[in-house]
């Protein structure tokens, strides 16, 4: 059992939720409850896997990040669902000098593009949006990011898969009114979380519901007479 076990790990298949990396190992997501249900927040290189509908406020959940660790190196976005606003980066204090966008012809070519940039060391972050995955795939990617010391984060609207990929973290999204609705369903060294809440009401107010103030109405008062 020893030996199957081992050898489980050594793929990357089985991990211990016992073994917690240290703070150091982390970038700060930039909202604190996320920090605070990861343990200090995003690996520093691995496979982040983001489970959910497209366009539901997932890019925002990373432009904190993106922000603090795109000075130095590029940020790449591998066949994102739209064309991403100049513009819009630009304001959030995204250097578009650092950012790259790649439109791959299909999927083999997005995931060869992925991992070039992974292992290259000029990037300090890779964005792939890919609707499946296999698991040699996503152990390629993983090696490549640990090579180019880089974080790649893939958004995946579908999981077909019987088993977990091996990836770092895996994180699925949902919408919610004043943000989005995050649940941790898995963490290579720690425990999955229940569903949470992240409020993006004081990032982009405009983008989020604010929740109406309660009716009060006032009982009469008796008059004494």
């Amino acid at each position: 059992m020893y030996e199957l076990i081992e050898n489980l790990k050594q793929k990357q298949w089985l991990w211990s939720g016992v073994q917690t990396p240290e703070h150091s190992d982390y970038y700060p997501t930039g909202y604190d409850l996320l920090d605070q249900k990861l343990e200090g927040g995003f690996p520093k290189h691995g496979v982040v896997e983001l489970q959910g509908t497209s366009s539901i406020g997932e890019l925002r959940l990373l432009i904190p990040h993106l922000k603090s660790t795109s000075q130095e190196r590029l940020s790449v976005f591998i066949q994102p669902p739209g064309y991403l606003c100049a513009e819009q980066l630009c304001n959030e204090g995204i250097d578009n000098n650092k950012v790259l966008l790649v439109y791959p012809r299909n999927e083999k070519e997005a995931l060869w593009a992925a991992e070039q940039c992974l292992r290259s060391g000029a990037c300090s972050n890779v964005l792939l949006w890919h609707s499946s995955l296999e698991v040699h795939q996503a152990r390629r990617l993983q090696v490549a990011s640990e090579r180019g010391n880089a974080v790649h984060f893939l958004f995946k609207t579908e999981n077909k898969h019987v088993f977990s990929l091996p990836v770092n973290l895996s994180m699925r999204l949902t919408p919610h009114p004043s943000g989005l609705e995050v649940a941790i369903t898995k963490r290579k060294g720690g425990w999955p979380q229940g569903s949470f809440i992240i409020d993006m009401s004081s990032h982009w107010p405009s983008l989020t519901l604010q929740p109406k103030p309660p009716v009060v109405i006032p009982f009469p008062i008796r008059q004494q007479g």
